[in-house]
């Protein structure tokens, strides 16, 4: 039998500095920097570590984008996604909110009063 961590990547050798310590929701934002030897080796991390399916899914997806031309997006690494900023991209602020609906009133369809 032969030992499949031995091609894995150290944890040292990622290119996300304290890649298990990210929470998920960013790790869409801060992948989008790197190459496809960048993901490759986190993805192998990842598989050989923790193995979360959402996680995987985010890294194999991103792969998939860069492999078929996408181009990193360059920035940091260690940046928080901006504020307001959800993982699917839309800005939430007081300006873009719905103004909140009035509540339903109660209608008596009888003209009788209730007894």
């Amino acid at each position: 039998m032969t030992d499949d961590r031995t091609n894995e990547p150290d944890h040292d050798d990622l290119p996300l500095p304290d890649y298990d310590h990210l929470p998920v929701g960013t790790l869409a934002h801060r992948v989008r920097q790197l190459d496809a030897d960048g993901l490759e080796k986190i993805l192998a991390y990842e598989r050989a570590h923790g193995n979360r399916m959402p996680v995987l899914t985010v890294l194999q997806q991103r792969l998939d984008e860069v492999r078929q031309g996408a181009t990193p997006s360059g920035g940091d690494p260690d940046a928080a996604p901006p504020q307001g900023e959800t993982r699917h991209g839309s800005k939430a602020s007081p300006q873009t909110a719905a103004e909140p609906s009035p509540p339903d009133r109660f209608q008596q369809t009888s003209s009788q009063p209730r007894g």
